[in-house]
């Protein structure tokens, strides 16, 4: 037994608050005791129970993600709520996501927002993010373009990438503010430099496109890569695209078809399509009817016109047998 876990414990079997609110963190980490979210959960519903916001927001969370205890969305809202009603914004978000979702209590966007904006008002980015997002939605709250634009600003001046994002999408197509690529672009990047896949991928298509920055197709293909080894289907669909077609790096139709893959095997039904022509002319793979028509499929069944097409044009050259083991490898792919 650690001196700090000695410490702790004489004072929380004697009741003290602060100890027992310790000894439960000490036990969710590992710190010095061997981690067990079940002893973890015991010390923080004794406290929780005192009334202590942190220790009610903690057993909030143990019960969404059913750490120690049994998952169970009713039980999470109840100790949020009771850490919501002391003020904790962290628990107010929190409660505010499980009206949205209608998860351990009814869906209500009112209540969400309600929630939300408690937060908001403290200053917490993600509040205000999820605040933004309902006015520019309508949800909860009237639709209202500029008043999200205020709570991304707020947030994003924070720093918050999410809010960064938003910000720059607002710019960009001039909701609740003049149309600006430029101020657009200055937001993505924020967002691009913190890593987030969805700021590099928009920052990516302004260099594509040449929108608030001067066209640069090796800069798009910079961020395009970064957001693509992140997994953002998009980015990896770009990715493959701008290997097909010699922008910004070498043609390599190897390249792209393993980025059409990675975005295909997502379901993104133009990565589908590209990968299924692929097949079908043996360009950067060995030709093969059977996966071709197997990956257009999967994107027709998405709508996607030109998977129609190209699919009708293909079987003319299979034979019943390819069209079979076509259709077993589309469902096989579609699990």
């Amino acid at each position: 037994m650690s001196k700090a876990e000695s410490a702790y414990r004489k004072a929380a079997e004697q009741g003290d608050a602060d100890a027992q609110f310790n000894l439960g963190i000490m036990y969710v980490t590992g710190d010095g005791v061997p981690k067990d979210d079940r002893e973890a959960m015991r010390w923080f519903r004794k406290v929780a129970e005192q009334g202590h916001a942190e220790a009610q927001f903690y057993l909030g969370l143990a019960y969404a993600f059913g750490m120690g205890v049994p998952e169970d969305d009713r039980e999470a809202v109840r100790w949020y709520r009771k850490a919501a009603e002391q003020g904790h914004a962290d628990a107010q978000v929190n409660l505010g996501i499980m009206y949205r979702r209608g998860e351990g209590v009814p869906q209500d966007y009112g209540e969400a927002a309600r929630w939300f904006r408690k937060a908001a008002e403290q200053g917490h980015a993600d509040a205000q993010v999820n605040l933004g997002v309902m006015y520019r939605r309508g949800e909860g709250v009237p639709q209202d373009y500029g008043e999200a634009l205020l709570w991304f600003r707020k947030a994003a001046e924070q720093g918050h990438a999410g809010a960064q994002v938003n910000l720059g999408f607002k710019y960009a197509h001039g909701e609740g503010v003049p149309e600006d690529d430029r101020e657009a672009v200055r937001w993505y990047r924020k967002a691009a430099e913190q890593g987030d896949a969805v700021g590099q991928f928009n920052l990516g298509i302004k260099y594509d496109n040449g929108e608030g920055v001067p066209e640069d197709d090796r800069e798009a293909v910079r961020w395009f890569r970064k957001a693509a080894e992140q997994g953002h289907a998009d980015a990896q669909f770009n990715l493959g695209m701008m290997y097909g077609a010699g922008e910004g790096v070498p043609e390599d139709d190897r390249e792209a078809v393993r980025w059409f893959r990675k975005a295909a095997e997502q379901g993104h039904a133009g990565a589908q399509v590209n990968l299924g022509v692929a097949y079908g002319t043996g360009e950067g793979v060995p030709e093969d009817y059977v996966q071709a028509y197997a990956w257009l499929n999967l994107a027709a069944a998405q709508g996607n016109g030109d998977a129609r097409d190209v699919r009708a044009a293909l079987r003319e050259f299979m034979t019943r047998a390819q069209i079979a083991a076509a259709q077993k490898l589309s469902r096989e792919l579609a699990d």
